[in-house]
């Protein structure tokens, strides 16, 4: 199996991240971000009901744990002969919202969703720490995307308070970093000086922080498909319901900034982690979606309220950018320095 001509038309930071990652590390990180791709895709399958993604969650989740076989073909069968819509919700990390009405799932979760076998076997070919690192990975987000499918049952409403969005961004994506930070340690020669429980704790919170974006780029869509990830205690304070935030309120503007300053201290926490990493070629593939997710922030913080109802989006010309500058430079500690002297 050709995990990046998988993970290509599914990605795009990730995709150059894990390109650039040395053979050793990219084996394990591919497949567990094209497994974790697959959940995604279970996940967001519109047209199916709740129900019974939650129920393909639980058993894809078995499938990894070696506890079902078989799965691939119930899923070609539910998500793929359908045609079933697959938007990205705030679920999925790194991906670019597409419009309320795509028609169906896109090319490349097609082709994720039929060599989801093909994926599933590939574990075995893992050393046995990798394989219980990549299960216990997929066993924390596939938790997380369940509860997340549970959420709206009884209407729009937002997260209970601060610490419940905290848990979800842990559950999605905070748990991811942990996983790449053991597998590092593990497999790349002097990866840094610090020592790992710093590190896991700085890889916790840059996942966060990531997931952050994604919740404030994706709001507005988010609002409009039925959900809300900001707390209910906040809005209530400030006069609010979740309903209220689709006309984009200006009194909703204090919490809004407070969650883009919250992600901006979880990219801060991505560029100190990243400074500590020696060897770079690991350093810029850790560093890329930091910087990505930088200039979004930006993006956002310069729209305002309007993003709500008008997504913003990094253009790919500034991606490439970034991914060639940062290549060049190897993401040179100094430079990583400089960066975060400005946040």
């Amino acid at each position: 199996m050709n995990e990046l001509e998988l993970l290509k038309p599914v990605s795009r930071s990730f995709y150059i991240s894990i390109r650039l990652l040395p053979r050793p590390l990219r084996q394990p990180v591919a497949l567990a971000y094209l497994l974790a791709r697959t959940s995604d895709t279970i996940a967001d399958s519109s047209a199916v009901n709740v129900e019974k993604r939650i129920e393909l969650l639980d058993r894809f989740a078995r499938a990894v744990a070696r506890k079902e076989e078989d799965l691939g073909e119930e899923l070609k069968q539910i998500l793929v002969s359908k045609h079933v819509s697959s938007r990205p919700t705030s679920g999925r990390r790194n991906t670019v919202a597409q419009p309320s009405g795509a028609p169906e799932v896109t090319e490349g979760e097609r082709a994720l969703l039929k060599s989801a076998d093909t994926i599933l076997r590939s574990l075995e070919n893992l050393s046995s720490e990798d394989q219980r690192d990549v299960r216990e990975l997929l066993a924390i987000i596939t938790r997380g995307q369940q509860q997340d499918l549970g959420r709206w049952a009884a209407g729009l409403k937002g997260l209970a308070n601060a610490d419940e969005l905290r848990e979800y961004t842990y559950l999605v994506a905070g748990c991811v970093g942990e996983f790449w930070t053991r597998v590092c340690f593990r497999k790349v020669q002097s990866f840094t000086a610090r020592i790992e429980t710093d590190m896991l704790e700085l890889g916790i919170k840059y996942g966060r922080g990531l997931q952050l974006v994604n919740i404030l780029r994706d709001a507005g869509n988010d609002l409009r498909a039925g959900r809300c990830y900001f707390p209910e205690d906040e809005l209530r304070a400030a006069g609010l319901s979740a309903a209220d935030l689709r006309n984009a309120p200006p009194q909703f503007l204090p919490i809004y900034l407070r969650w883009i300053a919250e992600a901006r201290a979880g990219l801060d926490a991505g560029i100190e982690y990243s400074i500590a990493i020696n060897p770079p070629r690991v350093r810029v593939a850790t560093v890329l979606p930091t910087l990505i997710g930088l200039r979004t922030l930006t993006l956002i913080e310069e729209s305002g309220l309007e993003a709500l109802r008008t997504p913003v989006k990094v253009p790919r010309s500034e991606i490439r950018g970034m991914i060639a500058s940062t290549t060049i430079t190897l993401a040179s500690q100094s430079r990583l320095r400089g960066i975060r002297a400005k946040l």
